[in-house]
């Protein structure tokens, strides 16, 4: 997952709550097209989902995280999934492709990780991609933050994300010497089968931690905050539809 000092994860309750991530990753692997007998990095490798169809299709994988929950999570399933921080990658030409999936927006640093993942491919090395775009989330990211203001804590890590738009992260990109293919916002309303107070919990909680809100009074903040977003987020029927936007890009060395 991250670098990032107001997250953290629980494997069990990221697998009960957000499969739609890597089940949602699934044109970003098309878009990568991995082939037999490559090498494959994948960065922010989570519990090892994704991981488990780049090795399916061939390739030899290495998984990357910073959460040592996940990176063990992603190790039981048999993995090659080590513990590190993206923006301080040490791999040095010896990766066909990295691929990354809803990982990018939780690390920041942007230039850091652009230039660690030149520095780890091959030269005509792929780098392919989708995280969290401008105006990701806009809508919890605000009813949260007002929540928290109203009752005395700082935004803190609700602010923290990195949602740059796509021509910005393009400009990344091409900064740090890559040819890029395509990268582009798509806007992605996502269904939240487990509801909002149970995204909250998973994606937020490390947030809410980071604000300084007691343990006594976490499930409060995320009651309020779930009943200002009802009105924005949930549909007649009372599912609730997350305002999602990725960034997802496709980008190469040169030879």
């Amino acid at each position: 997952m991250t670098g990032n000092a107001a997250s953290r994860w629980d494997p069990a309750l990221y697998a009960a709550h957000a499969s739609f991530v890597p089940a949602l990753g699934a044109p970003v692997l098309d878009l990568l097209a991995p082939r037999p007998g490559e090498r494959a990095l994948d960065l922010g490798c989570g519990d090892g989902v994704l991981t488990e169809k780049l090795v399916a299709a061939g390739c030899t994988v290495v998984g990357v995280d910073a959460d040592p929950a996940m990176v063990a999570a992603a190790r039981a399933k048999g993995l090659d999934a080590r513990l590190g921080d993206a923006r301080e990658l040490d791999f040095a030409g010896e990766f066909d492709a990295v691929f990354t999936n809803a990982a990018l927006h939780w690390v920041g640093a942007p230039e850091l990780v652009t230039t660690g993942v030149n520095r780890a491919l091959k030269p005509g090395g792929r780098y392919v991609g989708e995280f969290g775009g401008h105006g990701n989330i806009a809508a919890i990211r605000t009813a949260l933050i007002a929540v928290l203001a109203a009752h005395g804590f700082p935004p803190a890590g609700a602010q923290s994300s990195y949602y740059p738009t796509a021509e910005a992260f393009r400009s990344v990109l091409e900064g740090g010497g890559f040819v890029v293919e395509s990268c582009d916002i798509i806007p992605r309303p996502t269904p939240l089968a487990s509801g909002m107070a149970a995204w909250l919990e998973t994606f937020r909680a490390g947030f809410i931690d980071a604000a300084g809100v007691p343990a006594t009074l976490k499930d409060q903040i995320i009651a309020e905050t779930v009943a200002l977003l009802e009105p924005a987020l949930r549909a007649e029927d009372g599912s609730w539809i997350a305002d999602y936007v990725r960034i997802r890009f496709s980008a190469h060395l040169p030879e």
